[in-house]
């Protein structure tokens, strides 16, 4: 940061050390600060928009007028650095470290398995740790709390609440609800399964260190001393190109802003951030009047409470919450309706740094707060130099009328909020995406006043958010509805009123707009109904009460802390003490994870002369290009080159797969070209400089059924079938046909695509370190783009941030993209995706469409099926050809049916090329079967599971394509499932409460799986390692797998531990690499211990031969002195291992083969409640059974069991992607993109891993990386049972179409009842929606 006149010294303090910064630039947030100039890098960047809490730190700061202080969580990436003078920051490397002592906080996390990645982790570390400073002993509800904020995709989060659990006071051992009894106390088989002793701990607490709040670091005393100086004067802070003041009188701040009148005052940044970054905002002035002690205070008056607009919304909950405990409930009810919009608002860190002030001022209009504020009748005190007034927090301020705004010399003083009266009614509503930390799809505050002791309406007032530009009022419907009662003719017209007042236009930017109408008139009918239940509790005599069958529709679902348990097989007793196999072993990086001291790609240290590479990509979804200007973006300071196609020495278009756009454009998200500079915040400004010419080409193909039109295929078709399918339709009773939509999904790997290329001087070497799960194909890239041989390319890595088969064959193409770069400049690369970027470059899951045509008999047994598969796979083959093989393969699912044909092919569109993911085709295919066998359950009026088991596979059989195997495990994991998840006696009491209640259902589904590991080609299932022995004893093991999160490393160790008989201790693994093991296979298809262990067996089994004559001289001997012994007599301790691979094979012109090694089965029951009237929906249980054979390691296989079925329930439910019908994809972030949150897990969460035996397999384990990804449809085929009940009810047809996911709106509009009647319906010919579906 260059030196400027007129700049104060920032000071605050991290982790104890005080830091001056004689030169701060206001537009450097802490993030970068803390990582690329204080070097400490445990604080993570994920996504740079305060959503995901990776870069959670402790903020502390004391107040000299109550002399405390204060610790709150804060996402780095939104806090300006300017804003942090006087304060104490404390990181993840701050509360604990290998090198001196970890806290227990990271203690706990890592040994409760909390970390899989461990990308999150430090984040997570930090909202607990931030929690225990403020309370030591927090109860179970807080923990939850303090994690809302925090993204994690890989572990499913139990592990991670139950880390935290481990500091409440109260027992956290389950409890059987309502019973109290501990489950594990029942005399019941279900936890002791024949001669096998089954296990329910994962870890040992006893091995906990204690925790002990005095311990904790001291507030430093020069910040109390900086605080109480009766001296303090404004500071200013001279950046490059903006200046930050902060005053410190009020008087000081008003004449500020007279002279600045535009200038952000800037407080929590939680909008101007934001709108910066993602909407290249721009400021000259900042002013920030944080800590002004006239902007803090509560002040509470007959009348109401007034409250400073400095406090945060954290601050504004506690001081409502204080204030409803003191006061009669009656006074309270606008209080309390905050109350409950605070807790789901964002997570614990926006809420910790947006204030009052700002949320008010800034009116966004998804607004939880403000329709709240507006209908309970508050007043926003305002003050300039001119002196106070006050204005009405009301309709034409939220809706930004001229004459009822801000003027521009004007501050917000503080907010007042009246006491509510007896016969005054307020309450908010709100309906979102998830519960927790997503923006309101609709919200609404509202408010009625009666007439006293009458249900005549005297005051109404109705607040919308999201469903316009502005937060909007429906204050004709109001005014019209004075003076009438409040009964049902009142909400019958009230409906049609507030539609026809706020129409909402049908290309509406947010699209859902027939879904949004639905919510105006339900939201106001739930409201109608509270308002109802208010009276009948006043007066019961006067106004009767609402229909009892109503009254669970009062009621928002409750935010429960979840519980579970996890069982699996006991390690056999006579196994010797020191062989690790079988036990639950903590991840062998998890305690590094947990203190940040783990390295990922943006965490090496830079790099001598390294430029930083920002993208250029296509607007267009196919177009010429027509010229590129790069002029403007090179004459830009610190630039040194724009890298294009003509740029690439070698190959540009690589296997189909292009790395710089040549000519023409085939999606938007291409890469067109790159900005090399020496920062990355002028690659990206030099980025946006670059304009390109481009010229449409016709025709423009985004969907599925565009591409069927246009006949535009990536591959031919592929096809398997048995029996004689047109025959057997002949002699059925009944065939039904139908659709299958399921839509993409994001991978939303906490760390993106990053890489760091660094040319050598010689030989055209180059390295480059990434994170990738097949570094080979890496190498094969560069090699190919630079016409280089592959041996002087060698590719590291070391770990990656979760991965999901998205770092499979895109981390090839932008390695070869940077590495293009770094020939060309001379100078290291380093390429770090944004989170945006990555997410419209990348892509992600196929959607798919299926079509199917089934013939039954009216007992539910099906006799012939004839099923379609379209994917999208965008523009360029990838990884779609094999992915559409896989579903073809495995579209039985658990099912033989004698007579099946299924054929499929993957669409080009020119959409981003989608790629492997996480199940690889079967999470999408087998949504299809799942439904077809509904639909025949359906018209048989039998249960879905009665038809699932009487088409299941009984005996030894062969699958479509030929191959044999036994469905024993497959029936066991059935029956166990049925009976350990009492799902019949559940099934009952769902269809007693649906019986009872109208506008809440509950659902429940058991989901059969027959899932396979591997590749149907050999070649592809091999695999290599190298196991050195060193003269000290110790043992390096390097293999070709890659470590994403699922603990490949640690079962290696496990494995070389038992295979050379020596404690895991003397066992390291450093990283992966080209140069170690070359040739080396992918990391996927749950095959990464399958074929490494097999690898490493081998090559310790050949070591112990070359030892055995030395140990059986001095069988008493340590290990130490045989390896010594080995050396003297010459004996090489370093051997390769190999695994040829399981000799898999397909022909598909004969279609049949051994395709698959072998089968993983499970089956999966989940009971979810559904509010019909808004589409929400609450997962109340989960029970899952696996058959794992042997686990290697239970631990790290329920983490990934749980891990993928969370993802599996994201991919059915909240996870939505939306596309402009031009094919731009909208969803780049957290905030457009909701994975599950902490909120959405079961609140009971059962898993067991069922006993079986795989000889084929090393220790006869099985591969459990994805097969629990399908196993998330049980909440989607719940939902279903839950919707299909609301049907019935309602006389509506027996089958219908549900789609993937089932996001709110397809629950909602799916329960059609007199509200989605109500609503006016647009001709889609006379408009462009805003979003569509692309599957």
């Amino acid at each position: 940061m260059p030196s400027l006149p007129n700049s104060d010294e920032l000071i605050f303090f991290v982790n104890g050390k005080k830091v001056t910064e004689k030169n701060a630039d206001p537009e450097v947030n802490l993030l970068f600060y803390l990582r690329k100039v204080l070097r400490l890098t445990g604080t993570k960047y994920a996504c740079g928009e305060g959503s995901c809490g990776a870069c959670t730190v402790m903020l502390s700061r004391y107040n000299p007028k109550t002399k405390a202080i204060h610790h709150f969580p804060a996402t780095a990436c939104l806090v300006p650095i300017c804003s942090l003078h006087g304060a104490a920051v404390t990181t993840v490397e701050g509360v604990g470290s290998i090198k001196t002592r970890i806290h227990p906080v990271q203690e706990r996390l890592a040994k409760c398995h909390g970390t899989q990645c461990g990308f999150c982790s430090p984040g997570m570390v930090m909202s607990i740790y931030t929690l225990l400073r403020n309370h030591p002993e927090p109860t179970p509800e807080q923990i939850t709390e303090a994690l809302g904020g925090n993204l994690c995709r890989c572990t499913g989060y139990r592990p991670i609440v139950e880390s935290g659990k481990t500091f409440c006071v109260e027992s956290t051992v389950c409890r059987v609800k309502g019973s109290g009894k501990c489950c594990m106390d029942q005399e019941d088989q279900s936890f002791v399964n024949r001669q096998e002793k089954i296990c329910t701990k994962l870890y040992n607490e006893d091995e906990f260190q204690p925790f002990d709040p005095s311990q904790e670091p001291i507030f430093p005393p020069e910040l109390i001393r900086m605080a109480e100086d009766p001296n303090k004067k404004r500071l200013t802070f001279q950046g490059e190109r903006t200046t930050w003041i902060s005053p410190v009188t009020l008087n000081d701040l008003l004449e500020l802003r007279a002279s600045f009148p535009t200038a952000p005052l800037v407080m929590g940044n939680t909008a101007v951030g934001p709108s910066i970054k993602f909407r290249d905002e721009f400021h000259p002035v900042f002013i920030s009047p944080l800590g002004l002690p006239e902007l803090y205070f509560v002040n509470t008056t007959d009348a109401g409470v007034t409250i400073g607009a400095g406090y945060s919304l954290a601050q504004l909950n506690d001081a409502l919450r204080f204030i409803v405990s003191e006061q009669p409930k009656e006074r309270t009810k606008t209080y309390r309706a905050l109350l409950k919009h605070l807790r789901t608002l964002a997570g614990a860190q926006i809420r910790n740094m947006a204030t009052l002030g700002g949320h008010v001022v800034n009116r966004p209009n998804f607004s939880d707060l403000n329709p709240i504020l507006a209908a309970g009748n508050a007043t926003i005190n305002l003050m300039s130099k001119d002196g106070q007034r006050q204005i009405p927090l009301n309709g034409p301020f939220l809706e930004k009328s001229p004459g009822a705004d801000l003027k521009p010399d004007e501050i917000v003083l503080s907010v007042s909020i009246p006491f509510s009266t007896q016969w005054h009614f307020v309450w908010g509503l709100r309906l979102a995406q998830r519960q927790e930390n997503a923006f309101a799809i609709v919200n609404a505050g509202m408010s009625v006043k009666f007439e006293d002791s009458t249900n005549v309406i005297k005051e109404l007032q109705m607040f919308y958010g999201s469903v316009a530009r502005t937060v909007v009022s429906a204050s004709q419907s109001c005014q019209q509805l004075i003076g009438r009662q409040w009964d049902d003719q009142m909400l019958s017209d009230a409906c049609r009123w507030v539609l026809a007042e706020l129409p909402i236009p049908p290309a509406a930017e947010g699209g859902m707009v027939e879904y949004k109408r639905t919510l105006i008139v339900s939201l106001l009918f739930k409201f109608y109904l509270k308002v109802r239940r208010g009276l009948n509790k006043m007066d019961p005599q006067k106004f009767p009460d609402i229909p009892e069958k109503f009254t669970s529709a009062l009621e928002d679902f409750p935010i429960e802390t979840p519980e579970g348990m996890q069982m699996f097989q006991c390690v056999d007793p006579c196994q010797p003490p020191q062989d690790p196999v079988g036990h639950p072993i903590m991840h062998q990086s998890a305690i590094k994870h947990a203190t940040g001291e783990a390295i990922y790609i943006d965490d090496m240290p830079p790099v001598d002369q390294e430029l930083f590479l920002a993208v250029v990509t296509s607007t267009r979804a196919h177009a010429k290009i027509l010229s590129i200007d790069k002029s403007e973006a090179l004459a830009l300071p610190g630039v040194v080159d724009v890298i294009t196609a003509e740029d690439v020495p070698g190959d540009n278009n690589h296997q189909g797969e292009i790395l710089y756009a040549r000519n023409k454009v085939i999606c938007v998200g291409q890469i067109v070209c790159t900005v090399a500079a020496d920062t990355y915040a002028r690659a990206r400004e030099a980025a946006k400089k670059v304009k390109i010419a481009y010229e449409d080409i016709e025709p423009r193909i985004i969907t599925i059924e565009q591409a069927l039109e246009h006949n535009s295929f990536l591959s031919v078709e592929k096809k398997i079938e048995q029996g004689d399918v047109e025959q057997a339709f002949k002699y059925v009773d009944q065939i039904i046909e139908g659709e299958v939509h399921v839509e993409g999904q994001e991978h939303f790997y906490m760390e993106t695509q990053s890489i760091l290329a660094i040319p050598k001087q010689e030989d055209k070497e180059m390295v480059l370190h990434l994170g990738t799960q097949f570094p080979t194909h890496v190498q094969e890239f560069v090699a190919a783009a630079l016409n280089v041989p592959r041996s002087r390319i060698a590719c590291h890595m070391k770990r990656t941030g979760g991965a999901f088969g998205g770092k499979v064959s895109k981390p090839a193409l932008l390695g070869a993209v940077s590495a293009v770069a770094a020939n060309k400049t001379g100078r290291p690369i380093r390429f770090i995706l944004e989170r945006g970027d990555d997410m419209l470059i990348t892509a992600g899951r196929h959607p798919l469409l299926g079509r199917y045509k089934i013939g039954f008999m009216n007992n539910g047994v099906i006799k012939a099926a004839d099923i379609e598969y379209y994917i999208n796979g965008g523009c360029t083959l990838d990884e779609s050809e094999t992915v559409l093989e896989f579903i073809v393969l495995k579209s039985e699912n658990a099912y033989c049916i004698p007579n099946f044909r299924c054929c499929g092919r993957p669409c080009k569109t020119n959409l981003p090329s989608n790629t492997a993911f996480r199940g690889f085709g079967f999470p999408q295919g087998m949504v299809v079967v799942e439904a077809y066998i509904t639909a025949v359950a359906s018209q048989c009026n039998l249960l879905p599971e009665e038809v699932r088991e009487i088409n299941m596979y009984k005996r030894i059989s062969k699958t479509a394509y030929k191959k044999t195997f036994n469905p024993e495990p497959l029936r066991r994991c059935w029956k166990e499932c049925l009976e350990k998840s009492s799902f019949y006696d559940r099934k009952l009491a769902a269809e007693e409460f649906n019986t009872k209640n109208y506008w809440k259902k509950r659902g429940l589904a058991v989901v059969p799986m027959k899932f396979t590991i591997g590749m149907p080609t050999a070649y592809y299932n091999q695999a290599a390692a190298l196991v050195h022995i060193y003269l000290d004893g110790s043992v390096l093991v390097i293999h070709g797998g890659c470590e994403i999160g699922q603990g490949l490393y640690t079962k290696m160790i496990q494995v070389a531990s038992r295979e050379l008989n020596i404690p895991q201790s003397y066992i390291h693994l450093s990283e992966t690499s080209t140069t170690t093991v070359p040739n080396a296979v992918f990391t996927a298809a749950s095959m990464g211990t399958d074929i490494n262990g097999k690898a490493v067996q081998n090559a310790c089994q050949i070591l112990m031969t070359r030892l055995h004559p030395i140990i059986r001289k001095n069988p008493k001997g340590k290990w130490e002195d045989w390896i010594t012994k080995a050396f003297e007599d010459s004996i090489s301790l370093s051997a390769t291992g190999y695994f040829k691979g399981y000799q898999t094979n397909m022909d598909w012109e004969k279609e049949e083969g051994d395709a698959y090694p072998y089968f993983v089965y499970g089956a999966s029951c989940s009971e979810v409640e559904v509010d019909c009237l808004t589409g929400a929906h609450k997962l109340l249980r989960t029970d899952i059974f696996i058959d794992a054979a042997f686990s290697i390691n239970p631990a790290l296989d329920i983490g990934q069991v749980e891990g993928a079925f969370i993802q599996g329930m994201g991919l059915y439910t909240t996870e939505e992607l939306k596309y402009s019908p031009e094919g731009v994809l909208y969803s780049r972030g957290p905030n457009d993109y909701k994975i599950p949150t902490v909120t959405e897990i079961p609140e009971e969460f059962y898993v067991t891993l069922v006993r079986s035996r795989n000889p084929i397999a090393i220790y006869s384990s099985k591969g459990l990386g994805e097969a629990g990804m399908f196993l998330g449809s049980s909440v989607l085929f719940a939902i279903y049972d839950a919707v299909a009940a609301a049907r019935r009810e309602r006389g509506l047809t027996k089958t219908f179409a549900l789609s993937s996911p089932a996001t709110p709106e397809v629950i909602r509009m799916t329960c059609v009842d007199q509200f989605t009647d109500m609503i006016p319906r647009d001709d889609p010919s006379t408009f462009t929606p805003w979003s569509i579906h692309v599957s």
